[in-house]
């Protein structure tokens, strides 16, 4: 068998993980499809989709220092299972979104969903490496990686679809028996998400562990009550670490490029001239790369010392590819470009994930990764933000080149930058 489904078949907490992963990311996007479309719609600009997605992103940010907390000091199945119970309250207030009066429930209701993925992913990622033997999860991580990607094939394929063929709030209402699913997935899962670690001799210190002082707590010590001395604890351990610090500031690049979605409904709708199905085939393109770059990329994995140059490249490429996509007259070879640039952007998350993943000890890990996911969000929130601010002014090829023009100045600060400071 193929080692990804051979991973599959051995690993069934994993399994049960990866299916409640692909579920709540599908119905993510059925969701956001429609509710893109629906959105100018009713209220005749395309801002309320930038407050949409930046809702998603900021407090998605804001909550990963708290959240990350609660990953490594509660058990990681319970927080999943009660996040996905409130992402389907969040969901069903999406019926209330009726005319451009109730637009404001639709920030509202995306704003808990993102509080609620605030806490599943930390979870979700922290838990990962216990789900797999120690050789598996390098195909473990290539397939969590293409799961986004593959249900944002999925979800906006058919969201468009659906959202066209019989409203949007079909959509909606499938999506909460879908999170229904996730939740009843992680509550199958019967080994456990956190290390056993029994609690350590005094004599221990953090800073005999880890190598840096107050920076954490030794494993089966007590976590930092709150979130702002978490994420204290979790800047010291990365600052320490070059390798690391380098890890969680990669994915910014990308982050800094996104306000191109806020630019897809008009992209499909002024541009193109392709409508409401044009919006879901864009979001899939991007899902598409997604979920080919993690498993092209797999290899790179292997090799410690390519990781930091690919991570380059990847970030390179995504810029460019939009560069393109801002360029060109013709949909499909702009659905094309979108892939590529997905593409990387997909393999650079899962790159750095990997690599944090090993670097990284069990202890600290879902306070590590919440500051690395709060510094990628917090990116993607403002440059969708400052996209939604300027997309009814100016047109949309030029927000996607700006974006585009952005990461690759970041890739090319950052290759730079880390190849000084691992050298020092």
């Amino acid at each position: 068998m193929p080692p990804v489904l051979t991973v599959l078949a051995r690993n069934r907490d994993f399994r049960l993980l990866f299916f409640s992963e692909l579920i709540l990311f599908g119905g993510d996007w059925f969701v956001m499809i429609p509710l893109l479309t629906l959105l100018p719609d009713l209220t005749g600009s395309g801002l309320w989709g930038g407050l949409v997605l930046t809702a998603d992103m900021a407090l998605l940010a804001l909550l990963l220092p708290y959240t990350g907390t609660v990953a490594d000091r509660v058990d990681r199945r319970r927080v999943m299972i009660v996040a996905n119970l409130a992402a389907i309250v969040a969901v069903a207030a999406l019926l209330l979104v009726r005319s451009s009066g109730t637009a404001w429930i639709a920030v509202v209701a995306v704003g808990c969903f993102a509080v609620a993925k605030a806490f599943y992913s930390p979870a979700a990622s922290a838990a990962l490496p216990n789900t797999v033997a120690p050789e598996d999860l390098a195909t473990a991580n290539a397939l969590s990686g293409s799961a986004w990607g593959t249900m944002l094939v999925v979800g906006a394929s058919l969201g468009g679809v659906v959202s066209a063929a019989v409203g949007p709030y079909v959509c909606f209402g499938v999506t909460v028996a879908c999170l229904l699913a996730s939740a009843l997935a992680v509550w199958r899962v019967r080994g456990p998400l956190q290390a056993i670690v029994p609690v350590l001799e005094d004599a221990v210190s953090a800073s005999d562990r880890y190598g840096v002082h107050d920076t954490a707590p030794p494993p089966g010590g007590k976590a930092p009550d709150g979130a702002w001395p978490a994420l204290v604890e979790a800047t010291r351990y990365i600052r320490s670490n070059p390798r690391v610090a380098s890890l969680v500031t990669v994915k910014s690049a990308v982050g800094l490029g996104n306000g191109v979605l806020v630019a897809f409904p008009l992209l499909a709708t002024s541009v193109f001239r392709i409508g409401e199905l044009g919006t879901g085939l864009l979001f899939a393109a991007r899902g598409a790369g997604a979920l080919i770059g993690p498993l092209l990329f797999r290899w790179v994995l292997k090799r410690r010392d390519l990781l930091l140059p690919a991570l380059a490249v990847s970030m390179s490429l995504y810029g460019l590819a939009y560069l393109g996509v801002s360029a060109t007259t013709w949909f499909w070879l702009a659905l094309i470009l979108v892939t590529i640039a997905h593409l990387a952007g997909g393999a650079n998350w899962v790159m750095s994930n990997f690599a944090l993943q090993e670097e990284v000890p069990d202890a600290l890990r879902g306070r590590v990764f919440a500051t690395d996911m709060m510094i990628a969000t917090l990116a993607v929130a403002v440059s969708q933000l400052i996209a939604g601010v300027f997309v009814d002014h100016v047109s949309p090829r030029v927000v996607v080149a700006v974006c585009a023009l952005v990461t690759v100045a970041y890739a090319v600060f950052w290759r730079l930058l880390t190849l000084r400071v691992m050298r020092t």
